[in-house]
């Protein structure tokens, strides 16, 4: 029973210590670059940061670059969120995080001229005890809009696998259980045991236990 016991804290203070270090972590995703005409599309701009880094001066300018011509600036983050003149007017959306590591926009009601190249311009001005530093990163998304939604084979394949892998390290933690509960119990037999065995020895023959005997 005291073995069970001491199982279970240990199990509920690791619990505790993992809750207690894990983080938020930012991860670069790349954005997805097919969409569907009449469908919402989200360009997808993720700018990480270290944690000292993140109270960071940050801009963000969006450009539209059509083929043969300069680059069109079509959205502005400069504190706030802002849509400039264009055809893209009224219907992008902010989908920016809090701590600016994710500064994403959204297009709404997506049409065939909206295919082309899109620029996610990030600059970032950090200020130190002793020095300023800036950073200038550049995303590069080529957008394809279709009338339809393609099959896309991968993502079948790659959600496959992800029930594969649940279903088999569901399997796994339930082998682990019961091994471990077999232990356990298979221990507390043994304790128990012991236990039985020595009550079980006459009272005037518990003082020579551990007596060697000599000749």
């Amino acid at each position: 029973m005291r073995t069970r016991i001491r199982v279970i804290l240990h199990s509920l203070l690791l619990l505790i210590l993992v809750v207690q270090v894990s983080r938020p972590v930012c991860v670069d995703v790349p954005s997805e670059t097919e969409a569907v005409v009449g469908n919402p599309m989200k360009l997808t701009c993720i700018s990480c940061m270290k944690r000292e880094e993140v109270s960071a001066e940050t801009r963000v300018d969006w450009y539209y670059i059509p083929p043969d011509e300069g680059p069109i600036p079509i959205y502005l983050f400069d504190g706030h969120p802002r849509e400039l003149e264009g055809p893209w007017r009224g219907r992008l959306v902010w989908n920016g995080s809090k701590d600016l590591q994710e500064l994403s926009i959204s297009i709404l009601n997506v049409t065939m001229n909206d295919t082309g190249t899109y620029n996610c311009v990030v600059f970032r001005q950090f200020e130190f005890d002793s020095y300023s530093h800036s950073v200038t990163k550049t995303l590069v998304i080529n957008l394809v809009v279709r009338e339809e939604a393609s099959d896309d084979t991968t993502a079948l394949y790659s959600e496959i696998m992800m029930y594969v892998l649940l279903v088999f390290l569901t399997c796994w933690l339930l082998v682990e259980m019961v091994y471990c509960y077999r232990k356990i119990s298979k221990s507390d037999e043994q304790a128990q045991d012991t236990a039985t065995n020595y009550l079980a020895i006459p009272s005037e023959n518990k003082g020579n236990l551990g007596v060697p005997v000599t000749e």
